[in-house]
């Protein structure tokens, strides 16, 4: 005696109710997850607004308070990094094969 056959019209019914269900869980998933996406962005839009405003408001009252000679040093401290950083990308180290023994070391093929 058999319990389930694949010809009864049962098992299929039930084959799509579970497919269905699966399916149906994953789509409410993903929905959830798209609002707690939507309303995380907007908290975190409202949050960072906020910091930014309080952090721009700290830094104009501390940039008033600040003498010119210390407006200066910050200035020249930044165009310093900066120049140096332009400085160190132009440093390039080329080795060239067969006229270098650091090139024989590196590439013993050639």
């Amino acid at each position: 005696m058999q319990l389930l056959s694949i010809s009864d019209p049962q098992i299929w019914l039930l084959a799509g109710i579970s497919i269905l269900v699966v399916f149906s869980i994953l789509i409410i998933l993903v929905l959830i997850l798209g609002i707690f996406t939507a309303v995380a962005k907007k908290t975190t839009a409202k949050a960072k607004a906020v910091k930014n405003t309080l952090v721009d408001r700290e830094q104009a009252k501390t940039f008033e308070k600040a003498s010119e000679e210390d407006k200066a040093a910050v200035a020249m401290a930044l165009y310093l990094y900066f120049d140096e950083k332009d400085n160190r990308e132009n440093r390039v180290l080329t080795i060239v094969p067969y006229q270098s023994a650091w090139g024989a070391q590196l590439n013993p093929r050639l």
